[in-house]
């Protein structure tokens, strides 16, 4: 339950990612954003051991195509597969049919299909199906242990996720003082916004104007948008508590305390000091507490850590 969640929030989080790096790629900066999503999933060396250069259509195939690649959609979808054929007991009929044809889907899909003209049309389908996958779900399976391990993959997956983002787009993106509030400037904070899912809830908070605190500030702190770092380590928190309290499962102490300390940090500081600290170091930190608590999870609940090998 745990790693079909993270492959599933994984696979969407990567779509919303190369759709949207596609619609705002085609300014001078573009070959450069075509690379941030290798830095961003740490892939360089595997990467350019296939291909020479991080063009549109390589870095494409790659993540979403290429069956080698382990983070790509097509590899992400298939490892959820599998971990839903072994639930086979314990999810719907509904639920396992759906996930069973979106990988054949995604399985058949060839690489002129995926191609630039048509990225955005694919992007929006793998949206859809990971959208439906998560409806399906919510609606059909039971509130057990499973369910709140499902949580904890989705929400651990997804606070990984934002926070790579956004230490990788940030540094890209810090334009120079006379980029600064331009056309240019502004669409590309957008980019990494809506790569986030988070440009409408942004704009609830701030109407007018955006600037890279604000940016980084809301999906770090923000206590309503239900991807920023901030409710994803409250919920996580929050789900844990439940495990021990409803099941009488008593391992997990360490996690808990990973996550008091994330959550006293993020009480005692403002954007304005995690930029003045360095926001790299701040989300590299924040990075290893999240590899702490998987491993932390796999040792107490799996008997093994929990590292990305055991996504199958």
């Amino acid at each position: 339950m745990f790693w079909l969640a993270r492959n599933m929030e994984r696979a969407e989080n990567l779509a919303r990612i190369l759709d949207v790096n596609e619609t705002f790629s085609r300014d001078a900066r573009g070959s450069q954003n075509w690379l941030s999503i290798v830095h961003l999933h740490a892939d360089a060396e595997p990467f350019f051991k296939k291909h020479q250069a991080a063009t549109a259509n390589t870095v494409i195939h790659y993540y979403m195509l290429d069956a080698e690649n382990p983070s790509s959609i097509l590899s992400c979808l298939k490892m959820a597969r599998d971990n839903a054929r072994t639930l086979r007991p314990l999810i719907s009929t509904e639920l396992w049919t759906q996930i069973n044809m979106f990988h054949a889907w995604m399985k058949g899909l060839s690489p002129v299909e995926v191609g630039r003209a048509d990225l955005s049309r694919v992007c929006s389908k793998i949206k859809e199906g990971c959208q439906t996958h998560t409806g399906i779900l919510e609606g059909t399976l039971y509130r057990d242990e499973g369910w709140y391990f499902y949580q904890l993959g989705k929400l651990l997956e997804r606070a990984d996720q934002s926070t790579r983002m956004l230490d990788i787009k940030y540094h890209m993106l810090l334009p120079s003082a006379a980029e600064v509030g331009s056309p240019l400037d502004v669409s590309q904070w957008n980019a990494l916004l809506r790569s986030a899912a988070g440009y409408h809830a942004y704009r609830r908070v701030q109407p007018r104007g955006m600037s890279p605190a604000s940016v980084a500030g809301f999906l770090i702190f923000n206590p309503a948008f239900p991807r920023s770092l901030a409710v994803c380590v409250a919920q996580i928190d929050e789900i844990v508590m439940r495990l021990r309290q409803r099941y009488g499962l008593r391992a997990g102490n360490r996690t808990l305390e990973i996550l008091d300390g994330i959550r006293g940090t993020l009480a005692n500081r403002s954007i304005e000091m995690v930029l003045g600290g360095g926001l790299h170091e701040f989300l590299d930190w924040v990075q290893l507490q999240l590899i702490s608590i998987t491993d932390d999870l796999g040792m107490s609940f799996f008997g093994h850590s929990a590292t990305p090998d055991q996504a199958a």
